[in-house]
């Protein structure tokens, strides 16, 4: 049941019947589980708005480019609302565990989106294409990999909602939000964050200050992992 509901009604039940109480009789709440509830779910949405904003510094310290940091941006509001469409459509309700489902996919459904991004200006700095062919460049080459990709995950998150009894009841809800959140993101990527390249991505420009740097010692980590990885 939902617990705020179901003290709500309850509460307020007890108010009307309280009218015909003996005279000197009190009632008061012994214990109350949906104040931790409430304080839970403002400490997960505290941490959803905070995990969004990472993501969006993160990706772009790494892009270094507004317009192309813009289109992950989007894809992941457009994920989530998509998501508790879907949520509402099979009877299910926003609580701490489809929160926490949602906070853990932010840094899943923008991969997608990035993938498209980075692609889309990799081909317009090598090989001088528009911003137009070089978004339906990079879905020629890379719809495959994004589906095969996003499928890859859904099939670890997916048997959760199988479990039986009292724990799959609780878990199903998280299994569903991470999936469908996963699966929006994906046709977010193969429809939206292209006609965004499209239109909004102009040609990178040389790095400079910080960027500069950045790349350097990422170029530098980079070129050490992969020996390392090769030696292995």
């Amino acid at each position: 049941a939902n617990a705020l509901d179901l003290f709500g009604t309850v509460k307020d039940i007890i108010t009307k019947l309280a009218v015909n109480f003996p005279e000197g009789m009190k009632w008061n709440v012994g214990y109350d589980s949906t104040e931790f509830i409430l304080a839970s779910m403002a400490e997960i949405t505290e941490t959803l708005v905070i995990t969004f904003l990472l993501v969006v510094l993160i990706t772009y310290v790494f892009l270094q480019d507004w317009r192309a940091t813009l289109v992950p941006a989007v894809a992941i509001p457009v994920s989530l609302i998509g998501t508790f469409l879907f949520l509402y459509m099979f009877g299910m309700s926003i609580n701490t565990l489809s929160m926490f489902a949602l906070i853990l996919v932010i840094g899943s459904v923008v991969d997608n989106a990035i993938c498209v991004v980075e692609s889309c200006m990799r081909l317009m700095q090598e090989e001088r294409l528009t911003p137009f062919d070089a978004a339906v460049k990079t879905m020629q080459q890379l719809s495959g990999a994004l589906i095969a990709a996003t499928l890859v995950v859904v099939a670890v998150y997916l048997p959760i909602g199988f479990y039986g009894g009292m724990v799959g009841r609780i878990y199903k809800e998280f299994s569903v939000t991470m999936c469908v959140a996963l699966l929006i993101s994906t046709v977010v990527a193969l429809t939206l964050s292209p006609a965004m390249c499209a239109k909004i991505l102009r040609e990178p420009k040389e790095p400079k200050g910080f960027f500069k740097a950045f790349n350097r010692i990422l170029d530098r980590t980079v070129n050490k992992y992969a020996s390392v990885a090769g030696f292995l």
